[in-house]
């Protein structure tokens, strides 16, 4: 039987669990915080672009923090069902490294994804609490759950991680040679399919060399 990791627990607002209202306004809030930055951006705008009114949008989210806070955890619940996808009970290491490898270079290469980032690195300096929240709602569930994932194969005999946590953050890193970093600071880069799967297999390849069994 197929069964595939179980993504990190979040409470965050997404496309399962939050009212159309709510969706209404996340959506209008994408958009705005994508334009405008987050120190840009009002509530004004917001209830504009989302077709609700003032009134409306504060009933969901008590301020523009908490709207982003949420807006934020929505984007990132998203991807973290999409980078945990490739994990399936029946693939060998090799397999699922190449497969979460793709999607997390597929991921953070998302425009939206780009500008969110942006975003938060822009803002970091005046409003810590973006990045903290980026942070705890993404990377910090994710390098969980991949570490997980690193402890079971290392009980099943088929790697050897001592410490998988640090392991995980090392595989986040690696899948972002070349073309994510060059596409967060707007540089050209080649990105066709081909040097796509060039990171996503090198990438497994070095994992494999010190992690793997022989």
């Amino acid at each position: 039987m197929t069964r595939s990791l179980s993504t990190p627990s979040s409470d965050a607002i997404g496309p399962d669990d939050t009212s159309s209202k709510q969706a209404q306004i996340l959506a209008g809030a994408d958009a705005i915080f994508t334009e405008h930055g987050y120190e840009g951006a009002s509530m004004s705008q917001i209830a504009r672009r989302a077709g609700v009114s003032k009134g409306t949008l504060y009933n969901h989210f008590d301020g523009k923090a908490a709207l982003f806070a949420a807006h934020v955890k929505q984007k990132t619940c998203q991807n973290l069902r999409m980078v945990f996808q490739p994990v399936q009970d029946n693939l060998s290491p090799r397999e699922t490294l190449e497969g979460v490898a793709r999607t997390i270079i597929s991921v953070l290469t998302a425009p939206s994804n780009l500008a969110l980032y942006r975003i938060v690195v822009s803002e970091a300096e005046h409003f810590p609490h973006l990045a903290q929240t980026l942070w705890d709602s993404g990377p910090e569930p994710g390098i969980s759950t991949f570490a997980t994932w690193l402890e079971d194969r290392t009980r099943k005999g088929e790697m050897s991680v001592s410490d998988p946590r640090f392991a995980a953050e090392q595989f986040f890193a690696l899948c972002q040679t070349r073309i994510v970093i060059r596409r967060r600071l707007q540089l050209p880069v080649s990105t066709t399919p081909a040097d796509r799967e060039k990171i996503a297999t090198s990438t497994a390849d070095m994992f494999l060399k010190f992690y793997g069994i022989s």
